[in-house]
């Protein structure tokens, strides 16, 4: 893997942070791009698709988690969260939510050099360039485009419907428990209330399966 070739996406409100890691990347080889805020994150993520994203969880609109959350309805990208936040529920409750690793602030540029490194060869191991399009018979979803059709009609589902049916995508062909959908979607504090996944879960059969009461559907 050429590293010049290595589009990361850096989001960081400090502007001296982001100077530092412009200079520290650019130096390697890596081409970087830049955002202050998390809704902008999101768009740019979207417009041009990174190949890392390096996350501070201080962000001025919205909180970084939820960042990563609706990052991993629709991406595998590598995200290593970059917070001066070092409590130990901070750092599960952003790698719960779907980041694959966590360096505290203030750290040295070698080790995230290094931490950038295992997670790029991990993303190598796991074939990142697979298609975004999720099809099962003639239910058909599109994680980037964040579109669910059956039959080429489109489907609309909740925010909550949709966070669920994209960790389940992800899963797909692994055996996935109540206690981890609770805490992807709804989040650690939520891991006992099982009566939430079943209400959404019966809801999103109503709408995805053509027989609800059937067992062998997609």
């Amino acid at each position: 893997m050429s590293e010049s070739k290595i589009r990361v996406l850096v989001v960081e409100d400090d502007s001296q942070i982001r100077r530092f890691l412009r200079a520290g990347l650019a130096a390697q080889g890596y081409e970087l791009r830049e955002a202050e805020t998390g809704q902008q994150a999101l768009a740019d993520a979207a417009i041009a698709p990174p190949e890392l994203v390096i996350l501070d969880l201080g962000l001025p609109d919205i909180d970084g988690v939820e960042v990563v959350r609706r990052l991993r309805e629709w991406s595998v990208v590598p995200i290593l969260v970059l917070s001066a936040r070092a409590r130990e529920s901070d750092k599960i409750a952003a790698l719960d939510a779907g980041a694959d690793d966590y360096l505290t602030k203030p750290f040295g540029m070698g080790e995230l050099l290094a931490r950038m490194r295992v997670a790029l060869r991990h993303r190598s191991a796991l074939g990142e360039g697979a298609s975004s399009v999720f099809t099962c018979a003639n239910l058909q979803v599109d994680l980037s485009a964040r579109r669910v059709t059956r039959d080429g009609a489109d489907i609309h589902l909740t925010p909550i419907e949709y966070r669920l049916l994209g960790v389940l995508i992800r899963h797909a062909d692994k055996v996935v428990t109540h206690r981890q959908l609770l805490r992807e979607v709804w989040g650690l504090a939520y891991v006992e209330r099982s009566h939430y996944l079943r209400v959404h879960m019966a809801a999103l059969r109503q709408k995805l399966e053509p027989d609800p009461v059937r067992r062998d559907s997609c």
